[in-house]
């Protein structure tokens, strides 16, 4: 059988098992038995009521979450051509929070379409912005992308804090939600982007081997009858969508977009159309899995699952620049 495809199976349990894990672990321990009964055999106990209207939901939200940013970062590393492009490189996981938090202050934190739709504007303008300035007065490197994304990131960032700054309601609310966390992550928010999601995921996939061709260069796509246009805008829009929905669910989570298409390609080789399958499974199962340790690295507390990820991404973006530029 070809190793790819068990690895793909591998991954797939992998995801089966951590969102198991997620309903399960917590403060209060709960069998895996009460578990299942909570969907066979419901009876409205406090144990039963904590599975179905806290932890499968909010797993289920971790599992869309990861699954979209680790596909989002192949795809926006493949058309970019850079092994450093990511949501949080080309600043759209902090133009997608920009966008949002400005509709919260107008039309407040209720779910809306409204938030939905900033989000995916605020990826898709936040990474052109990025894109066109790390390109400038020439050919894109890996240098000018990460000094362009990092300058605005850090402008995005400081936009929403002075934002912030006008309503401490807004603050309150909003705290763990702008440190990337799925405490108290809306339901309904996520029905709402869960189509988006879909949609983006399902394009990046469909597009694979396009994205395949690009990933080479223009010049050999090109060569091969590619409509590079049409597919780039394809891989964009779908990259937008996953991005826009991650963070309108779950807030800025920091670096799982930029690790895990490194860890798919080690895995399943430099073909996209395995790499994005790949990166989905093992960013849906690296978020679950970090939201589960965000629950216990604190005695008392729970920390947000972004500085979870964060932690464990710093160290591989360092190794990163100084293996691309050394």
């Amino acid at each position: 059988m070809n190793t790819r495809i068990v690895g793909l199976v591998a991954s797939a349990m992998l995801v089966l098992v951590a969102l198991a894990a997620s309903v399960a672990l917590g403060k209060a321990m709960l069998p895996m038995g009460t578990v299942l009964d909570a969907f066979t055999s419901f009876d409205g106990s406090r144990e039963h009521l904590i599975v179905r209207s806290v932890r499968m939901p909010r797993a289920l939200m971790a599992m869309m979450v990861g699954a979209s940013l680790g596909a989002a970062g192949s795809v926006m590393q493949a058309v970019s051509r850079n092994t450093l492009a990511g949501p949080e490189m080309l600043a759209g996981s902090n133009g997608a929070a920009l966008l949002l938090v400005i509709s919260m202050f107008l039309f407040g934190y209720t779910s809306s379409i409204i938030h939905v739709w900033a989000a995916l504007i605020g990826t898709g303008l936040a990474s052109l912005v990025v894109y066109v300035l790390g390109s400038w007065g020439g050919k894109l490197t890996a240098i000018k992308l990460l000094l362009a994304g990092s300058t605005i990131n850090m402008l995005l960032a400081s936009l929403v804090q002075g934002i912030l700054i006008f309503s401490e309601q807004s603050l309150d609310e909003m705290r763990y939600w702008l440190a990337g966390s799925l405490t108290g992550g809306s339901m309904d928010m996520f029905l709402r982007v869960l189509p988006y999601m879909l949609v983006g995921l399902t394009g990046a996939i469909a597009a694979s081997r396009q994205i395949n061709l690009i990933s080479l260069g223009d010049d050999v796509a090109q060569g091969l009858g590619l409509r590079i246009g049409l597919y780039k805008v394809v891989a964009l829009l779908s990259a937008m969508c996953l991005v826009g929905g991650a963070v309108a669910v779950a807030g800025p989570i920091g670096f799982l977009g930029l690790a895990v298409p490194h860890i798919a390609r080690f895995l399943a080789g430099i073909d996209y159309r395995w790499v994005i399958p790949y990166a989905a499974l093992l960013g849906a199962a690296l978020l679950l899995l970090a939201d589960i340790g965000a629950r216990f690295i604190l005695p008392d507390e729970e920390i947000s699952a972004g500085v979870v990820t964060a932690m464990l991404g710093a160290p591989l973006l360092i190794y990163l620049v100084h293996r691309k530029e050394g």
